[in-house]
Order: C-alpha cells, then sequence, then structure tokens
C-alpha cells in the first residue's frame, strides 16, 4: 500500500504545482480521489477565495467517491473561512480513506482535521513524500511556524564574482533565458522587494511580464491575474513619484521619514526607521508576515541585498552566473565586509542547473 500511497501523492502534489502562481497567501494543494485503482476525481487550489483542491476533486468524483481513496498534499483544513471545512466535504462525500502528505501548521487547522475524519470512522495517514510537499509552500510554511515571510535573494553576477560596472552599469549580464527564470520568480512570490539605487540606477519597474514567463496560456493568465505586490525600500525618499517604477501600478514604499503624495497617487508609505538610522528590515518583514506575505523576492544592488544577509534575514540565495569577466573595478556580489576568514558565511547548496548560456547557483545559509 505505501508504494501506491506514494504513487499517488505524486500526482496530488503535481496537481498543487499547477497553483505555484495564483494561490498566495494561501498554499499550493492538489488532491486526488481513487477509488478500486482509478482515478475518479482530481483537483488543485487555484486561488484564495475559491474552492479548496478537495472541494473540486469531490465534484468531479461524484457518487464514485464514496469507498474511495483521498490523497491531499496538505491536511484538509476543518475551520471556516472563506470556504466550508474540507474535512467535513470528504467526511459527507464517504470516503473510506485520507492520505496526506503532511500536517497544515495553521494552528486553526494542525491535526485537528485529520482528527475530525478520523473520528468519523474514515482511516487517515499522514507523512507520505512529505518533504515534497513541504518543498511545496516553503513560504506558507515558515509563515504560519514563524511569523515570517520566506526571503529569496535574487543576484546576477559575472564569473568573477561581479554585478555591475564601477559606473552602475549592469543591463544585462545574464541571457535571455535567465531573465525568464527571473520573471518566474517573480510570479510566484507574494513581494517583489528592491531599493532606491536599483529603481534609479536601471530605471526598475520589478513587474511581471506575461509574454516572458515562457508558460502555457492557464498558467501565464493565472500569474497576470494576480501580481506580486511591489515593495521599494527607500529611506530617504530619493525616487521621485514620477518615475516609471510608480507609473507601473500600486507599490508599499519603506522610508525612515514620513511625506505627502504617496497615498494621492496610489500607494502606501510605510515609516519604519531603524536605530542605526535606516530602514528596519526585520520589523517590514514581520510586517509582511502579519499581511499573510508567503514568499519575498529581493532584487536588489550589492548594499541591501548586503543588508539582508549581515541581519540573516535570507532564507534561500539564487545567484544567476553568466559566462563573463567585468573585472577587477566592478561591483562585488554582497557588500558583506568580512576580515578572516573565521567571518565567512558557509551556504548549502541545494541545486545547480544550466540556464540558457548561463549558470542558476541555488544555496542556502547553513
Amino acid at each position: 500500500m505505501s508504494a501506491l500511497d506514494e504513487f499517488w501523492m505524486a500526482r496530488a502534489i503535481e496537481l498543487a504545482r499547477k497553483g505555484w502562481y495564483s494561490t498566495h497567501p494561501n498554499p499550493r494543494v492538489g488532491c486526488v480521489i481513487v477509488r478500486e485503482g482509478e482515478v475518479v476525481g482530481e483537483g488543485w487550489h487555484v486561488r484564495a477565495g475559491e474552492p479548496h483542491a478537495e472541494v473540486h476533486a469531490l465534484r468531479q468524483a461524484g457518487d464514485k467517491a464514496r469507498g474511495a481513496t483521498a490523497y491531499v498534499t496538505l491536511e484538509p483544513c476543518s475551520h471556516f473561512g472563506r470556504t466550508p471545512p474540507c474535512a467535513d466535504a470528504l467526511v459527507t462525500a464517504g470516503v473510506a480513506r485520507v492520505v496526506a502528505a503532511m500536517q497544515d501548521p495553521n494552528p486553526q487547522v494542525a491535526g485537528s482535521g485529520m482528527k475530525r475524519i478520523a473520528e468519523a470512522g474514515i482511516e487517515v495517514r499522514s507523512g507520505v513524500l512529505e518533504s515534497e510537499a513541504r518543498a511545496l509552500n516553503q513560504g506558507f510554511l515558515k509563515r504560519m511556524e514563524t511569523g515570517l515571510p520566506f526571503v529569496r535573494v535574487k543576484l546576477a553576477m559575472s564569473l568573477d564574482g561581479r554585478t555591475a560596472m564601477a559606473s552602475g552599469e549592469s543591463q544585462w549580464i545574464t541571457g535571455p533565458a535567465a531573465r525568464q527564470a527571473v520573471q518566474r520568480l517573480r510570479a510566484q512570490s507574494s513581494v517583489v522587494l528592491s531599493g532606491a539605487d536599483t529603481v534609479l540606477m536601471d530605471d526598475a519597474r520589478l513587474t511581471v511580464r506575461p509574454a516572458e514567463l515562457g508558460l502555457d496560456a492557464e498558467q501565464t493568465d493565472l500569474a497576470r491575474r494576480r501580481p506580486p505586490l511591489r515593495v521599494l525600500i527607500d529611506g530617504r525618499l530619493r525616487v521621485p513619484l514620477s518615475a516609471t517604477f510608480f507609473q507601473a501600478g500600486p507599490a508599499l514604499v519603506v522610508s525612515t521619514r514620513q511625506a505627502p503624495g504617496y497615498a494621492e497617487a496610489g500607494h502606501e508609505l510605510l515609516v519604519l526607521a531603524g536605530s542605526d538610522g535606516q530602514v528596519d528590515l526585520s520589523a517590514l518583514m514581520a510586517e509582511l508576515g502579519r499581511r499573510g506575505v508567503n514568499e519575498v523576492l529581493v532584487e536588489a544592488g550589492p548594499r541591501l541585498a548586503g543588508a539582508f544577509a549581515r541581519q540573516e534575514l535570507v532564507d534561500e540565495y539564487c545567484i544567476f552566473m553568466a559566462p563573463k569577466l567585468l573585472g577587477s573595478s566592478a561591483r562585488p556580489l554582497l557588500e558583506l565586509p568580512l576580515e578572516r576568514m573565521a567571518q565567512s558565511r558557509e551556504l548549502k547548496i541545494s541545486d545547480i542547473r544550466a540556464v540558457g548560456d548561463d549558470w542558476l547557483v541555488t544555496a542556502r545559509p547553513r
């Protein structure tokens, strides 16, 4: 039974990935209903406020759900949110068995969903392909467990570890395939964050460009309909409201000072001054967590990216490496002043892959 459970759970995980760009702030969840070795219903959660994966699968299965096994990538919910509890729906449908990949860390659920199902006399099992299921929802899990979002820092560098020429010129270090991959990173994120230096130097908008995602029509449409919140760290309010960044849609500006005009222009200004006279990044991450933000993508220059690193706020680095040399006068990857080998920051590389002519190295702090 274990091998079959893993087989069908793998299909549920495949379905959950269809919500990669659209479920924020909810988790990505897939469900498969199997009866006598055949799939009778499938579903995945598409958007917050809409039916959960289990409901889609049960609707497709109809009466065939009775006596079947339901495979779901996250423990069925047991509380009323924007939709009714999925645990109750499974019980009402008369399934004989429920297999979950993992327990829901949401305090409103946290074991109560499976308990309710078990109390109805239905066989339950949990922990099938749990590591794969956790990888689907790193941001949601971290927010539920710590109150903070998952922070991913995206960097692009030459083979000699440089990110821009001394003048600040940086377009383009990497090629089209890498830029397409960055668009997908933006689309999966709840927030795309940058600093004033990057926005001023590159005239950056930080938007998702659907035509450049390289996805099928369904996924492209879902990404287009749920753009990430754009956050600008601008301690001294150097980026004028006339900048391209502000013309591209509403944004959250985080500064150390108040100023008029932002709300009238359709933006929000949040003042979070730290004791060092800079924006308090830790306070900002806590605030974003309170707002339901699961994943933050930081696309910034060496100063701001270095500040995230120094304050140990980074969960993952996505470093695009181009087969170029920019020379010793070019700008470094991070402003991270270290003097001794003992101060070096160790990373654990989780993935290395070719992206067009470039390479993508994914690593996490040890």
